[in-house]
């Protein structure tokens, strides 16, 4: 049954269009009987208030559809990069995944930055090129940037047709036929006819025949007798090709107006890979993400090998715990459909069984643990206070709430004021995450204005030697340990070096050691900003027959650790956003000037269309209110992408 099934994401940048090309699979699928539209706030998998309101996609959306006797299970996800974990978890649980880009802008920043995460997950992925039928879209130079940008080697097997500068369908390269739509503002059934292909679209068509030589030598014997291939054969070696990423298949269309997308469905079954998983090996699944309703906890998960059932006994492995499946189902949005099992390869939703996002559900015979799901650090802080005593009291598990289900938030409690803070993506991912707040939970909050998330770091090496000595009446302590603290590598966290030699302290004890280190690189320098990118090293310790524990030796690390950082330069860390704003030629040098006012760096300048664009790196603590500061300096044309890039020294 598994190759029946399609796992598959729709990723892009922000209003490429994901939503609207969901909405039209679901409608070409039998899925949906109306089409719904994302600027009314009626599309299916927009079905939250706050993206009906805001006309973006904020939350991961879980569908589920048929299509040529295969079940398609899709996952919608937000274009927007303050809710990138929701993309990263999506792609943790998918087989494959469709790329939408913009027609008309290409690949754009948060593009580069899906495909860098598919890239990680090693997903095999299409790319559909949409809204070709808007008046500056290009689908050569789109396909060219997806090898200049990406990196990848594009292949197109559909090629846009047009009448004019009307879209009205497209050419199958693999077929040799044309297929035409003939209403532009209702769907209808594609005619197909066979087409005679220009020299542009032969060469085209003689590039997917060099690749499918390269993965079938019978397509290469028939190449060069000159013998016909048949389109299976020459979508089979395409297939190949996909699913071991040495080519990305490129298809057109403008889903808005129905162009494309049952070739799209096509191309999605016929090279998109099937799960791998056997139901009859012991289950193994994954919860990968959490949510809260009416009903309690909702939690999505995809089924690897075996079945799991209403009903059946399972593991949490990491928390260790037996619990009993309750109801299952399978999602289109927020309608539910109950089942009775979920099979390996297969996405649905477990009701009222309290998961922790990303825990491994295996079972209690054959416990395994799948690689936990990885949230990114927040950059962006801001103090929340809650209106009233009511909110005051319901605030504490709201907050527990939303950090289960969305793991790039953070609540901390600012040690200065005491105040609690509440810690993401961006200023629109805590915008929205109050407003969820107060919509959701009924809990209304104030805030404060966003604070930068700074880290501190370390400048030089240095050397401590640390005796724990404590002694108060009950179970002494005792630790002796010699430490080396300094730098890393960006990016490194924490590089710790275990170089005790002869058993001077035990394996334990070197786990409080490290223990305690962690402990004091939360706790933070510089203002209390936690330390990031050092490296440890325990050169040499020394126990006490009957006062050492690792409790002594966690602190012993903690303390040893402050009287090192102390004198090895600290340093504050600001964190760097990529910016890229597209600009009327007209207001160039304005955004120029004004990206190099806010401590910006400026990587370079490109033409995209009538445009022009900038690519800048900028410290976050210069953007904040940048919306209102663009559209003054381009009279409201201009319009950014900003995305975290990095820590770098702040100046001063």
């Amino acid at each position: 049954m598994n190759n029946r099934i399609r796992n598959l994401g729709i990723i892009a940048h922000v209003d490429a269009g994901k939503t609207t090309l969901t909405e039209r699979i679901l409608f070409h699928t039998g899925r949906i009987h109306s089409i719904g539209e994302v600027h009314d706030g009626t599309a299916s998998t927009d079905s939250h208030p706050l993206e009906q309101g805001r006309g973006i996609t904020i939350l991961a959306a879980a569908v589920t559809c048929d299509w040529q006797g295969h079940r398609i299970h899709l996952i919608d996800t937000p274009g927007h990069v303050d809710f990138t974990v929701e993309v990263e978890r999506s792609l943790r649980v998918l087989d494959g995944a469709i790329v939408v880009l913009d027609g008309v802008a290409g690949v754009e920043p948060q593009t580069e930055t899906v495909w860098r995460q598919a890239d990680r997950h090693r997903v095999p992925r299409l790319v559909f090129v949409n809204k070709l039928d808007r008046t500056g879209a290009n689908f050569e130079r789109s396909v060219a940037e997806v090898a200049s940008r990406l990196g990848a080697n594009p292949v197109p097997v559909n090629w846009p047709l047009f009448d004019g500068d009307d879209l009205v369908g497209v050419i199958d390269l693999v077929g040799q036929r044309e297929l035409r739509w003939h209403h532009s503002d209702r769907p209808s059934t594609p005619t197909a006819l066979p087409v005679t292909l220009s020299d542009n679209l032969q060469r085209a068509r003689d590039r997917i025949l060099e690749v499918c030589a390269d993965e079938d030598p019978a397509v290469l014997d028939a190449v060069v007798a000159g013998r016909s291939i048949s389109s299976e054969t020459l979508w089979a070696a395409l297939r190949a090709a996909t699913v071991t990423g040495r080519i990305v298949p490129v298809l057109a269309g403008s889903a808005y107006r129905h162009r494309g997308v049952e070739p799209l469905l096509d191309a999605a079954v016929a090279l998109l890979p099937a799960p791998s998983g056997s139901a009859s090996a012991p289950l193994a699944a994954l919860g990968f993400k959490v949510t809260f309703d009416d009903y309690g906890q909702l939690t999505f998960v995809r089924v690897y090998d075996g079945v799991l059932e209403k009903g059946q006994a399972v593991l949490a492995s990491r928390g260790g715990r037996k619990l009993r499946v309750g109801r299952l189902v399978q999602l289109t949005a927020d309608e539910r459909t109950e089942v009775s099992r979920l099979e390996a390869g297969e996405i649905g939703a477990i009701i009222g069984m309290p998961l922790a996002g990303g825990e491994t559900i295996s079972s209690p015979e054959h416990p395994v643990e799948l690689e936990a799901i990885r949230a990114p650090d927040p950059v962006m802080r801001i103090a929340i206070e809650p209106v009233t005593g009511a909110d005051r009291e319901k605030l504490g598990m709201a907050l527990q709430r939303m950090v289960a289900a969305d793991p790039s938030l953070r609540v901390e409690t600012s040690p200065e004021t005491g105040q609690t803070l509440l810690a993401g993506m961006g200023q629109l991912h805590l915008e929205i995450t109050v407003e969820r707040l107060a919509l959701e939970h009924g809990v209304k909050v104030a805030t404060g204005q966003p604070l930068v998330a700074y880290r501190s770091t370390l400048g030089k090496v240095t050397q401590v030697t640390y005796r724990h000595v404590k002694q108060d009446g009950g179970p002494g302590q005792w630790a002796h340990i010699v430490i080396e603290v300094g730098p890393a590598d960006r990016g490194a966290g924490l590089v710790f070096d275990n170089r005790i030699k002869g058993g001077a302290i035990t394996r334990e004890h070197v786990r409080g050691v490290e223990t305690g280190i962690k402990q004091a690189m939360n706790d933070g320098l510089c203002g209390g900003h936690p330390v990031v990118d050092i490296k440890v090293t325990l050169l040499d310790g020394a126990m006490h027959v009957s006062d050492s524990s690792e409790l002594a030796f966690a602190n012993a690390g903690r303390f040893a650790f402050r009287k090192a950082a102390a004198s090895a330069d600290p340093t504050l860390l600001e964190p760097v956003m990529s910016l890229e704003v597209t600009t009327p030629e007209s207001h160039l040098g304005s955004v120029v000037g004004d990206v190099g006012r806010r401590r910006g760096q400026i990587l370079g300048l490109d033409v995209r269309a009538d445009d022009r664009v900038v690519k800048a790196e900028v410290p976050l603590a210069e953007v904040f209110g940048y919306a209102s500061a663009l559209g003054t300096l381009t009279h409201g044309r201009g319009r950014f992408t900003l995305e975290p890039a990095r820590y770098e020294r702040a100046p001063g």
